[in-house]
């Protein structure tokens, strides 16, 4: 028999046992060798049959232990639908929803599943206290003096070489440090567009990308988005003759979680550099992998200088620092330009503060304990939905981020849902929020990095029953 479909006979009856639950969630498969000795094939065909397996995210690998068959294999729930093309239909700006969600953001009292920023509980507060107070001793102007315009040289060295993901493709020399990520991306947006552009998004897109190409006059394009695979390069591809720049998300995208395969990364940056095309890479969330390593994100694969890599520490370790970072490629001078007419200068305290934590190695063991409470919430919601929510309830299939997307009955309007939840002290992220079309109206968004209490588990279950009160 062919070795090609040896693989896939080995995968497609590993499969049948994760279906009939012979093997379940968490059971261990067989280590490459035995597996070798039990199918009598060759090593290589065992390893292609499990990444085939991993492929269909039936088992996962964990680094020195082996192959385990993943949670997503016994989920009970369809995946979200993949929404049409729309170019001509008219538009509905989602700015009313964004603002009145916005609005609760001080919010003490309320179950916070709508905003995308982690729970203090999950942050290292007392570590970067301290870490603050180190750097002001050491600083002789307490911070209160201007640093380059292109951002503090030291730290721009530690991300540099923390960005191993990289392979030493990016030096300190490469990067500019921004005011958070959405500053880096609009930064990005503006040093290569003209009023009346069109610019690509996934559909469904995170709402201040959105707010960014309209703010700078521009056209959104949204291009159908798969939750498993993201952007259809197919699609994409129609529409590419017409565009200025593209601006995704495709290491653990918001809102949908997905991660974006290798080689369509590859096909992408291939297309992009084609025509021209500008990539604005919004990699804020490439660090909170659930898998064996950190995904690589476009900006690998660029050989022109059209990928502009963005980067922060806002949804990882302090998002009121705003503390970002672009790598722009060509676009390098003109987007030190716009920030000396903008901002002259990032705060030079904060810079501090972060290159001091990743040089001393706190941010890596931080990332480490993070990954895995966050994994673990995962593993509650997911359950917690299932067990609560209508059955016909749709759901994403997030690999990293803290993200989950929730497609529900059409008979539901989640924007009046919202209110209701809101009065019952619940919180949580519109569809139509998502979009610049009058679509996704029964669709949600939860954030579940969060502090994981008795609470928050009954207010789930008392999301679930309002919507199904609604059916």
């Amino acid at each position: 028999m062919p070795k090609d479909v040896l693989y896939l006979k080995i995968a497609n009856s590993v499969t049948e046992q994760i279906k009939s639950e012979t093997l379940q969630f968490g059971d261990r498969l067989p280590s490459l060798r035995s597996a070798q000795k039990l199918y009598n094939v060759s090593l290589n065909t065992v390893k292609q049959a499990y990444m085939e397996l991993e492929s269909r995210s039936l088992v996962e690998s964990r680094p020195k232990y082996g192959y385990f068959v993943s949670q997503t294999s016994q989920r009970k729930l369809a995946l979200p639908s993949v929404a049409k093309m729309k170019i001509s239909e008219g538009k509905n700006t989602p700015e009313d929803l964004i603002g009145k969600v916005f609005g609760t953001i001080g919010g003490t009292d309320v179950t916070q599943f709508a905003l995308g920023i982690p729970g203090k509980s999950l942050l290292p507060v007392a570590k970067m206290k301290k870490c603050m107070i180190d750097v002001i001793k050491r600083k002789s102007d307490s911070g209160t003096n201007y640093e380059p315009v292109q951002g503090n040289e030291q730290l721009r060295r530690e991300i540099a070489k923390w960005s191993i993901v990289m392979e030493g493709k990016i030096t300190e020399k490469d990067l500019v440090i921004t005011s958070g990520a959405m500053n880096g991306v609009y930064n990005c947006l503006m040093a290569v567009t003209q009023p009346g552009d069109s610019v690509a998004v996934e559909s469904p897109v995170y709402f201040g990308i959105l707010q960014a190409i309209q703010l700078l006059g521009l056209k959104a394009v949204e291009i159908p988005t798969h939750p498993i695979t993201g952007v259809d390069l197919d699609e994409l591809k129609k529409v590419l003759p017409k565009l200025s720049a593209c601006c995704f998300v495709v290491n653990y995208n918001n809102p949908l979680g997905f991660q974006m395969p290798d080689e369509n990364k590859k096909e992408l940056v291939r297309m992009l550099t084609e025509h021209n095309v500008p990539l604005v890479e919004d990699d804020v969330y490439g660090n909170i992998y659930f898998g064996a390593g950190r995904p690589k994100p476009c900006k690998f694969y660029d050989e022109a200088g059209i990928v502009m890599w963005v980067g922060s520490v806002s949804k990882t370790l302090a998002p009121g620092y705003r503390v970002g970072w672009v790598a722009p490629g060509k676009f390098k001078e003109k987007i030190i330009r716009q920030k000396l007419v903008q901002t002259v200068s990032s705060p030079s305290l904060f810079s501090d503060v972060i290159a001091d934590f990743l040089e001393h190695g706190r941010y890596d063991h931080h990332l480490r304990m993070f990954r895995k409470k966050l994994y673990a919430n995962y593993l509650q919601i997911q359950k917690s939905v299932t067990q609560y929510f209508p059955d016909n309830t749709k759901i994403s299939e997030p690999k990293g981020g803290f993200m989950l997307w929730l497609e529900l009955d059409k008979r539901i309007c989640t924007e009046d849902l919202y209110d209701e939840a809101v009065s019952q002290k619940v919180n949580f992220a519109p569809g139509r929020m998502f979009s610049q079309y009058n679509q996704y109206q029964n669709c949600m968004r939860l954030n579940y990095a969060l502090e994981w209490t008795d609470r928050v588990e009954s207010d789930l279950e008392k999301l679930g029953k309002m919507i199904k009160n609604r059916i």
